[in-house]
């Protein structure tokens, strides 16, 4: 748990607090070690705002290669994933495990690239909802590839809903025969500059 700063005092929603917690789950590179995914707020603006729209900075400057940080906006956790050049790479082809591998019928802006799902320049940075599009659970972050678990040689890293079966890749690309319907959300956004990312203000409009 990373401290911001932030006053997280009275008016608290112990309900989201429990989902937000449940959402920071991570099984580490080796598939074996448990670990908590930093949730990180934002240093503006304050909860009641961020509630209600309000967009929500957020500094990714420390954000390892590998590693997925979340975020709240809206009342919902954003997940934050560094990708590799290797990862982004791998996001090409494989069209046939994914229900939607171009995006055509998934959330996102239009300024979002449908396969490695970041906008242009900007694909080391994966920015999704993290909130299940089957029925809003949090998926865990599950980057290890091959995982057997996970089905092993079709497993290329990515999230997994514990709470119905839902896979999706590093890209948030739902895998095709599981219960989600659609790719995982990508909220709008923009750079501000190279670290900090606005979530709540459309690239276009910035």
């Amino acid at each position: 748990m990373i401290n911001d700063g932030i006053d997280h005092g009275d008016g608290i929603d112990f309900a989201r607090r429990r989902f937000l917690t449940n959402a920071t789950c991570i099984v580490g590179a080796a598939g074996a070690t448990a670990a908590a995914v930093p949730f990180v707020g934002s240093w503006s603006p304050s909860a009641r705002a961020k509630a209600a729209g309000a967009p929500v900075k957020i500094n990714i400057s420390k954000i390892e290669m590998g590693q997925m940080v979340t975020f709240e906006w809206r009342g919902k956790p954003v997940y934050v994933v560094r990708r590799s050049p290797e990862t982004i790479k791998g996001l090409n082809g494989h069209d046939e495990i994914f229900s939607d591998p171009s995006s055509l019928a998934s959330n996102q802006p239009s300024y979002v690239n449908g396969i490695h799902r970041s906008i242009e320049g900007k694909e080391e940075f994966l920015i999704i909802v993290g909130l299940c599009t089957h029925l809003g659970c949090a998926p865990m972050f599950r980057p290890e590839v091959g995982a057997q678990d996970m089905g092993g040689d079709d497993w290329y890293g990515g999230f997994f809903c514990p709470c119905h079966g839902s896979k999706f890749d590093l890209a948030g690309r739902v895998y095709a025969g599981v219960p989600a319907p659609t790719n995982l959300d990508v909220p709008p956004h923009s750079y501000e500059t190279n670290n900090i990312v606005v979530i709540g203000v459309d690239q276009e409009a910035s």
